[in-house]
């Protein structure tokens, strides 16, 4: 029998099904226990995945759209377990030795009245091209949400007494799943394509798929013989094009306040501003040109950040050699790096730069606002080459909490160990579909397991020296940057890097593009000719505009940088360019 199995199945048995009370690591005796079953109606083959109980104090929305990896005061409470095998009628057990968030035990919850669901994130077994077979959620069309995904199994939410001290059993069972997300549609404008990738195929064992949402220029079927420059809008799963309306705004659109910008009626904003873009799209004398949003979701995250990785496959080359040349010839592409350009925001800035850096013959300038840490000297706020660990700044007598979430004030509302031991109670094995654990999986190794190895202990934070250098070599672009210019890298991204961000980015972006800075600026064979500008006292994701706030600058992106690669292409453009027949 496999051991890996083997050993999975013994940590089953130890989960389902009755369970004694049994003493915590703090000596306490957890009375109080939560058991869930599944009836044969959902399912009559054995499950595997997530199982996660769910605790909330409001019933404002269900539990589970209530939980906040980087707002611990403000979130519901989590517990996770590994189910594998499970069996219709057969009971998983939380009881209090089961790590929990923001509450680490069920013993930490106050006694009171709560509402409370359990949910199950379903998994499935993938036999990879390098021998390993791993258990991952397949995106199924919502962009690796958990609490949304289709097929996860989950109960209807109802208040519960709760008393840890309490020697009781809670029995909760899974009602229904949760439905098919239906597909967008086309329009005169957007676009939806899917392609079958080769290289993603060989490596995850399985038929993998890429998709792109296309924008079409105005005109584009008026102009059969114009080609066209290319886009890559670079971000999160789209459903569809972000930010793009053609209808005019709902005007009986009930208002919803955004926490993030602290503001009552931003989705009537965000209508707006999407028919807004609209509107300047279909304008005279805008730029013509193909913009596209990739979909790349996969059984780790929500996309792939773009590069080729250990654990996620070729989707660097997949997305650079099989998508991007399907969607110029379907669309009349010009299709040469000089008419290429890319930019996002956050991961799409890391995305965008990441490319223009690993592939700098096939793009021509990217936009990179608030990306995510492009130097790991400053991953969030640990050094993971020389800080000893990434939870806690350690002196001789005392330590303190490195933060991972701020408000433009410095307020803090999750530190780094709150954040990823919300991502273990999630998920193990970098299965949670969180932002640490996306690092993970698409940076590290293959461990022996063949899941990502950790780059720190999640439980302890201490860092792994061997996987750290892993990641410098391949994916810290500060150092790769450093490392390659004067080879030749310098020549061909000149004129091409542009990066932005708020110095008061909520997840310290800022930090590593200071980093990042320091070299461009010292850069003199050849000088790197770009921008890196910076929003005072702004959050993430600040953009580079300085007229507005970030609530408006931040669905402004196509016009933002339209113009701009529009003339850094008419300047770069090899003798002979096609810069007329898409200028109408």
């Amino acid at each position: 029998m496999n051991p890996r199995r083997l050993a999975a199945s013994c940590a089953v048995l130890a989960l389902v099904g009755a369970a004694a009370p049994r003493t915590t690591a703090a000596g306490e005796t957890a009375r109080l226990r939560f058991a869930v079953r599944f009836p044969e109606s959902l399912s009559r083959e054995p499950l595997q995945g997530r199982l996660l109980l769910l605790i909330a104090a409001s019933p404002a929305t269900e539990p589970r759209f209530q939980v906040r990896e980087t707002n611990a005061p403000e979130s519901g409470q989590v517990f996770g377990l590994d189910v594998e095998g499970w069996k219709p009628g057969e009971e998983a057990v939380f009881d209090g030795g089961v790590l929990g968030y923001p509450a680490e035990a069920l013993r930490d919850v106050k006694p009171g009245r709560y509402h409370v669901q359990a949910l199950l994130h379903r998994y499935e077994n993938f036999r990879r091209a390098d021998g390993h077979v791993v258990n991952l959620p397949m995106d199924r069309g919502e962009g690796q949400q958990w609490s949304r995904a289709p097929g996860n199994l989950l109960s209807t939410p109802r208040e519960v007494a709760i008393d840890p001290s309490r020697d009781e059993v809670v029995r909760i069972d899974l009602e229904s799943a949760i439905p098919p997300i239906p597909p967008p549609r086309d329009t005169q404008y957007v676009k939806h394509v899917r392609i079958r990738s080769e290289r993603l195929t060989r490596f995850w064992g399985r038929p993998m798929h890429l998709g792109a949402v296309v924008l079409l220029p105005h005109g584009f079927d008026e102009h059969p013989d114009a080609r066209y420059p290319l886009v890559v809008f670079h971000g999160h799963f789209p459903y569809t094009f972000d930010g793009f309306r053609e209808e005019p705004p709902d005007p009986a659109l009930p208002c919803e306040y955004s926490e993030r910008f602290r503001l009552d009626c931003y989705n009537r904003t965000q209508q707006e501003l999407a028919h807004q873009l609209y509107r300047d799209w279909t304008a005279p004398g805008f730029p013509r040109f193909i913009a596209i949003q990739v979909q790349h979701a996969n059984p780790y995250y929500d996309d792939s950040y773009a590069v080729n990785s250990e654990n996620l496959g070729p989707y660097g080359d997949a997305i650079q050699y099989e998508l991007v040349p399907f969607v110029e010839k379907a669309f009349r592409g010009l299709g040469q790096g000089w008419a290429r350009f890319t930019y996002g925001g956050s991961t799409g800035g890391w995305e965008a730069l990441a490319v223009q850096v690993l592939y700098p013959d096939e793009w021509n300038g990217c936009w990179a606002a608030c990306p995510d840490p492009i130097d790991f000297r400053a991953y969030v706020t640990t050094n993971l080459y020389e800080d000893e660990n990434a939870y806690w700044a350690e002196g001789p007598f005392g330590r303190v909490a490195r933060p991972a979430h701020r408000n433009w004030l410095g307020h803090v509302s999750a530190t780094l160990e709150q954040s990823n031991r919300a991502e273990l109670v999630l998920g193990t094995r970098s299965r949670s579909g969180g932002q640490f654990d996306i690092w993970e999986a698409v940076y590290s190794p293959v461990g022996k397991d063949g899941y990502p190895r950790r780059i720190f202990d999640k439980r302890t934070g201490v860092v792994d020296r061997e996987v750290a250098a892993h990641w410098r070599d391949r994916y810290d672009l500060g150092h790769i940057l450093r490392r390659d210019w004067s080879k030749g890298l310098g020549t061909k991204l000149q004129g091409k890097i542009h990066i932005y961000c708020g110095d008061m980015d909520n997840y310290y972006l800022n930090n590593a593009v200071y980093l990042v800075e320091e070299f461009l600026e010292k850069t003199t064979d050849p000088p790197y000719a770009g921008e890196v500008d910076y929003g005072d006292r702004a959050e993430h994701c600040w953009n580079g505009d300085h007229s507005r706030p970030n609530a408006i600058s931040r669905l402004r992106y196509v016009q933002m940088f339209a113009p701009r690669m529009i003339e850094r292409m008419e300047k770069s453009a090899p003798p002979g360019a096609d810069l007329t027949s898409w200028r109408y």
